[in-house]
């Protein structure tokens, strides 16, 4: 069993909102200087799903990050979790890229690959939420895909998916290869472990370039963006409040009904 899971290095979702800042002239996110990066949360639990299958039915995973300037200490978390192998695709110029060119870059790099039967991805990602990648790769590889995946059984040549819908889950068998996004009803992701943490040090990733694709460069990155970011700002929440006046608590009570009443709250 060949597995591929696409991970994202993002800034911490945990900190605190006010750490964020916008450049609204350049329609980008700056960098807080006290959030770290991490591996995106979304991607863990694809992770996960993969060991999940290894731990039972062996095989290899390849985990896949696309960026530039990646931080080693936090893609190599997927070696030091379980992953075989880790394939960088580091280069400024897959930098600013929209949903479009990222999953055009992926799936070049797992054309590169070759041999797979399940690719898994997030079903989203924890700066943009979009969950559009995983879809966009399976379509540029033509493979069949299931998104919000709960639970994975892979039987011969097929994945049974139990998959989240709006009003409960429903169950779809796939053949193989395919590619899975998973949700994080998948399970806790697992800590890592000492001796992992020390075989990922050992352990150096790959690294392609643009060139080792065989990529167009009008299509990879910021230059190969289909979407235009018009607009990105921080909204502004203010608050009002009022103290509702009466002698007593009944009378309280009343001018509250008529103030709610008049703000067209209640009818």
């Amino acid at each position: 069993m060949n597995m591929i899971v696409c991970i994202k290095q993002v800034l911490d979702p945990e900190a605190p909102p006010a750490s964020f800042k916008v450049d609204g002239a350049r329609n980008e996110v700056l960098q807080p200087p006290n959030v770290s990066l991490v591996v995106d949360p979304y991607s863990a639990f694809a992770l996960e799903a993969a060991l999940k299958i290894k731990d039972t039915q062996g095989g290899k995973i390849t985990a896949i990050t696309l960026g530039a300037n990646l931080l080693r200490s936090v893609v190599k978390k997927s070696l030091s979790l379980g992953a075989d192998e880790l394939i960088l695709l580091e280069d400024e110029a897959f930098d600013g890229g929209d949903s479009w060119s990222t999953a055009y870059a992926l799936a070049k790099a797992i054309e590169k690959i070759g041999e797979y039967n399940l690719i898994f991805c997030g079903r989203e990602d924890a700066e943009w939420n979009a969950g559009q990648v995983g879809s966009a790769v399976a379509e540029m590889l033509a493979v069949p895909s299931v998104t919000l995946a709960q639970k994975i059984d892979v039987n011969d040549g097929s994945a049974v998916v139990r998959r989240r819908t709006d009003d409960g889950y429903e169950v779809v068998e796939v053949s193989l290869p395919a590619l899975i996004t998973v949700s994080h009803e998948i399970g806790q992701v697992r800590y890592e472990t000492i001796k992992g943490m020390m075989a990922a040090k050992k352990k150096e990733p790959l690294v392609w370039k643009p060139a080792d694709l065989g990529v167009d460069p009008a299509r990879i990155g910021a230059k190969g963006r289909h979407a235009r970011m018009l607009r990105l700002f921080q909204p502004v929440r203010e608050g009002r409040c009022e103290y509702v006046e009466g002698a007593t608590p009944e009378e309280q009570g009343v001018n509250l009904a008529l103030k709610l009443r008049e703000e067209k709250i209640i009818m």
